[in-house]
């Protein structure tokens, strides 16, 4: 990748996160909150739940470090390391702030709207990635992946500029909601914006390259 200060930001976060935890470990009570339902019931694990999720950090780090030089495609990564190396530092951004809500809500539980947040959060990610999405280039492990894209770089192009524009779409509709609507019904409309989206990209994807394969 381009920026390597980024890349190695990846690791810094990861391991600020873990460091956090340990130090706050001890204190944690047995049992913190894991999840929130968007009927408002929040659920609870035990207090060792929390590094399997800090521990996603520095899995993700290396993961998203070790695939662009395993991608047979790796060449393409270089068209796009820019938002590639934003996007690694967005989850990990992401996943420190799940974390933080975690630790915050296990010390001082109901202070804060956590699944309004995570909304606004998830609101946020659909719209950086419709707007970058259509820059990603063909590749095995990042963006749509269909049998039609990864057979056809016209197809790809064609998919990722639809998929930007719905995606896109779909981070302001659920900022709307959260906004203006109770957190199930904002619940319901992020499954079926997200699930409707997904299907009408593999469709289009489905249509260009049956077209492209007919001419």
């Amino acid at each position: 990748m381009k920026n390597k200060n980024l890349r190695i930001l990846n690791y810094v976060i990861a391991a600020a996160v873990l460091l956090i935890v340990a130090f706050l470990y001890p204190r944690l009570p047995e049992r913190i909150p894991t999840n929130w339902g968007f009927n408002g019931i929040t659920n609870y694990g035990p207090r060792y739940t929390i590094w399997l999720i800090a521990g996603m950090l520095p899995l993700f780090a290396v993961l998203l470090d070790v695939t662009p030089r395993i991608d047979p495609r790796r060449k393409n990564y270089q068209k796009f390391s820019g938002f590639y190396d934003c996007f690694c530092v967005g989850l990990q951004l992401f996943l420190a702030i799940v974390t933080g809500i975690i630790l915050r809500e296990s010390f001082f539980p109901g202070q804060l709207h956590t699944v309004k947040i995570i909304f606004f959060m998830l609101a946020l990610m659909f719209i950086l990635i419709g707007n970058y999405l259509p820059k990603v280039q063909s590749n095995f492990y990042m963006g749509i992946k269909t049998p039609w894209t990864l057979s056809s770089d016209e197809v790809w192009r064609k998919t990722h500029r639809l998929g930007g524009r719905l995606y896109a779409g779909c981070g302001f509709l659920i900022l709307l909601s959260a906004l203006l609507l109770p957190d199930s019904v904002t619940g319901v409309v992020l499954f079926v914006l997200v699930l409707g989206s997904s299907l009408i990209v593999t469709l289009a994807s489905w249509l260009w390259w049956r077209n492209l394969s007919q001419e």
